[in-house]
């Protein structure tokens, strides 16, 4: 029998679904805060993951912060390096979207070691992990270095036949040469 906190994340997902944000968020939020009265639960670190999401898209970036940070710490704790590495990655993301480079690029640097060190990591999550760092390359003004990364996206992104990725990775380091 489904309890309170299974209602609310599918409440949550159902929301997210159906582009209902706010409502993802009402109840995420609640759901979250169940699950924080027993921290051992294993639904806690995803469910702060999505909430982080669903703050991103909302614009609250401070909030998707400290969301992330927040499924970080457990998942370092629980020994689940892909979803250590999904969620760093993550957290990457809404480091450079806040304009914070220098805080990005170490959580990027260790979800391309997490992903490239584990033997069933997901080819797109490697991929989409190489994309954020080839973007952070080129706002950094790396320009040799984002053109490798971007080759090497665009190779994975054509073996699983992503047409978007291999457009655009091939396209950006085009555009670097100019």
């Amino acid at each position: 029998m489904p309890d309170e906190t299974d209602s609310l994340l599918e409440q949550a997902a159902a929301a997210r679904r159906e582009q209902r944000i706010p409502d993802a968020k009402r109840h995420l939020t609640a759901a979250v805060e169940l699950l924080r009265e027993t921290p051992a639960d294993s639904r806690l670190a995803p469910a702060l993951r999505e909430l982080g999401e669903v703050e991103r898209k909302l614009g609250d970036l401070a909030s998707a912060l400290g969301h992330y940070e927040a499924a970080v710490a457990i998942y370092r704790q629980t020994g689940s390096p892909l979803k250590l590495a999904h969620t760093v990655r993550h957290l990457g993301d809404v480091h450079c979207e806040a304009g914070n480079a220098q805080q990005a690029e170490p959580s990027y640097r260790e979800a391309l070691a997490l992903y490239r060190g584990h033997p069933e990591a997901p080819p797109l999550d490697l991929a989409n992990a190489i994309r954020s760092m080839a973007v952070l390359q080129e706002k950094a003004g790396d320009r040799e270095q984002a053109k490798l990364l971007w080759r090497e996206a665009r190779d994975i992104y054509a073996a699983l036949q992503i047409s978007a990725g291999v457009s655009e990775s091939t396209t950006r380091p085009a555009a670097l040469e100019t």
